[in-house]
């Protein structure tokens, strides 16, 4: 991908939530390596055993590395905690080739069209590798020039370097973010944020409230026009 520069009128997404409901994406992968092996676990208790779980190695990471990587600890942490046999290993690359199948969120190709037309590029701001990123449903409806993967910023969320070099790159962005970390990192740093609902989130009630939520993307050329 080609790098970024100064481009006005961005607006960025978190991938994993904001844009794909990768919880049913990666169960749905899950559950399938759970049958194989004849675990009495579904997919969807791993994939919420390992979630907060990625989320924090992710925090974890002072430098940064493939995405397998910190993803990999925190599926072995997952295992341990539901006492499965096997390498954990095998389930991150399950999860990985299984990104194109994640599903967008059923407003997304829609409605980001709708926010193009109102005058703003769509971006993204995720903690992803670029060629994950790219395997996607979503990486045809964004700009790949103010797309921001963890692996160019070379850090992942939360660290506030995140959203420092975003704003370096693109000027003076809109962050449109759904999970607690997200919100309050993007809003610290000076990011403007509307956040998209998604089920599963919730903001954190002990840091910075977003001005502005929105429940579809189709909402989104009010609430940004609404930024001034």
């Amino acid at each position: 991908m080609s790098a970024a520069t100064n481009t006005g009128r961005v607006v960025t997404f978190d991938l994993f939530s904001a844009l794909l409901d990768s919880r049913s994406g990666g169960s749905a992968a899950l559950d399938r390596l759970a049958s194989d092996r004849g675990w009495e676990v579904v997919g969807s208790q791993l994939y919420d055993a390992w979630d907060p779980r990625n989320k924090a190695a992710q925090r974890d990471c002072r430098e940064w590395q493939p995405w397998r990587v910190p993803a990999g600890r925190a599926m072995a942490e997952a295992y341990d905690s539901l006492a499965l046999e096997g390498d954990a290993a095998e389930a991150v690359e399950a999860l990985m080739a299984s990104m194109p199948e994640w599903p967008l969120w059923p407003d997304v190709a829609t409605g980001l069209p709708v926010v193009r037309d109102a005058g703003w590029r769509p971006g993204l701001l995720s903690s992803v590798d670029d060629d994950l990123f790219l395997s996607t449903a979503a990486a045809a409806l964004v700009d790949p020039d103010v797309a921001l993967t963890s692996e160019r910023l070379g850090v992942y969320k939360p660290h506030a370097a995140v959203y420092h070099r975003a704003i370096e790159l693109l000027g003076d962005p809109v962050h449109v973010p759904t999970s607690a970390r997200d919100v309050r990192g993007a809003l610290e740093a000076g990011i403007p944020v509307v956040r998209m609902r998604r089920p599963g989130h919730q903001v954190d009630p002990d840091g910075p409230q977003p001005d502005h939520e929105v429940d579809s993307t189709h909402e989104l050329p009010r609430a940004l026009a609404a930024l001034g």
